[in-house]
């Protein structure tokens, strides 16, 4: 489950509700405070600002109505308040608000305009969010596994953060990790990098051969893109848990190390000799080492990409996540993530600034058949 916009929707939701009603609300001040003010202080001037407020968040045709409204409004307090100034006054008004409401309304034609290339965009990066990021299954082997995932241009859907799991003949294998820049060249990446991924983690023996077989599929891909190759490459985290096994082999190439839950403590696998990152094995050397670590029944094992920890607060400093894993109650990675992420928007005051991937395994005790 993706927990990444339930916090949003909410308070999105409510700010869309307060910004339809602005533009009646605020006809509805000015028109009593036309009333109840002496006439010389004229607030029915005011009242050309209803349509232009409409225009932000209303349709041509609701823009052009409350500036109808706003009109006879202002008729109204002409015949029972009078204006000072006489006709003159009344009818430089009139002209206003006849004026901003047909400007308004062309305002709100092109805001609709772009509302609907936005949303065209948007319905292609969620095409792509299905490709790149398909669904993740809750239940793979004997493992449990759930996603939290945000691109750091909410309109995007997909970043340069990447992600899969597969049961393999060798077991679940599964990967994590993060391309260097962002935009398309980065979405164009990770989505090389999971494709070769799916496809040859059902063929590679290990690990360190599945390691060398993205890098050399990802050199051929950066080959067709400008620039420097070496620009590209990508930070990555390969797993792999056998379906009959109580361990968990890693290889880190250049990723931020995962943190295991099991026993009642937490630590982060540090990797004991350093593997190139993805496309950087033929200038650091194609040298990819495997660590196994224990991992047994109901342990859980974090994986996450570099925008968690580098989240910052008000000051700069960076997420303590081990500080906070340590209060978390990881009985399950539906509530692991669930914490993660309410920690980060809490610590970062709701400016998550770049793309955030995570993914959070637990050994279960009992086989269960894969679920989407």
């Amino acid at each position: 489950m993706n927990y990444s916009g339930r916090f949003w929707l909410r308070a999105g939701g409510l700010r869309e509700e307060l910004a339809l009603l602005a533009p009646l609300a605020l006809t509805a001040i000015i028109t009593v405070l036309a009333f109840v003010t002496p006439s010389n202080v004229r607030f029915s001037r005011f009242l050309s600002v209803a349509p232009a407020l409409a225009a932000s968040v209303w349709l041509v045709v609701g823009t052009v109505a409350i500036g109808v409204l706003a009109a006879v409004i202002d008729v109204v307090i002409a015949v029972t308040v009078g204006h000072p100034g006489g006709s003159q006054t009344y009818l430089f008004t009139f002209a206003v608000i006849t004026g901003v409401t047909a400007a308004a309304a062309y305002a709100s034609h092109v805001r609709q305009q772009r509302e609907q290339t936005l949303a065209d965009v948007r319905s292609v990066a969620e095409t792509t969010q299905k490709v790149l990021l398909r669904p993740m299954p809750h239940r793979l082997g004997r493992l449990d596994i759930e996603v939290l995932y945000r691109a750091a241009a909410a309109q995007a859907c997909v970043g340069g953060d990447f992600y899969e799991a597969l049961e393999t003949a060798h077991g679940v294998r599964l990967i994590i990790g993060d391309v260097r820049g962002k935009g398309l060249p980065a979405v164009g990446m990770a989505s090389a990098i999971v494709g070769c991924f799916r496809e040859a983690a059902y063929d590679e023996p290990d690990l360190a051969r599945l390691a060398r077989r993205l890098d050399v599929s990802t050199s051929r891909y950066t080959t067709l893109m400008p620039g420097d190759q070496t620009e590209y490459f990508a930070t990555a985290l390969l797993v792999e848990i056998p379906g009959d096994g109580s361990a968990v082999e890693i290889v880190n190439c250049g990723h931020t190390p995962p943190l295991l839950f099991g026993a009642g403590a937490i630590r982060e696998v540090i990797p004991t000799a350093p593997s190139p990152p993805i496309n950087m094995g033929a200038l650091l050397g194609e040298d990819y080492r495997i660590d196994t670590v224990p991992f047994a029944d109901k342990d859980q094992l974090l994986l996450y990409t570099d925008g968690v920890t580098e989240t910052r607060d008000h000051t700069g400093t960076f997420f303590p996540l081990v500080q906070h894993a340590g209060q978390w109650d990881a009985g399950s990675p539906s509530r692991l993530l669930e914490q993660l992420h309410r920690d980060l928007v809490h610590y970062s005051r709701g400016r998550l600034n770049d793309d955030i991937a995570a993914i959070a395994v637990r050994a279960a005790a009992t086989t269960a058949p894969a679920s989407v």
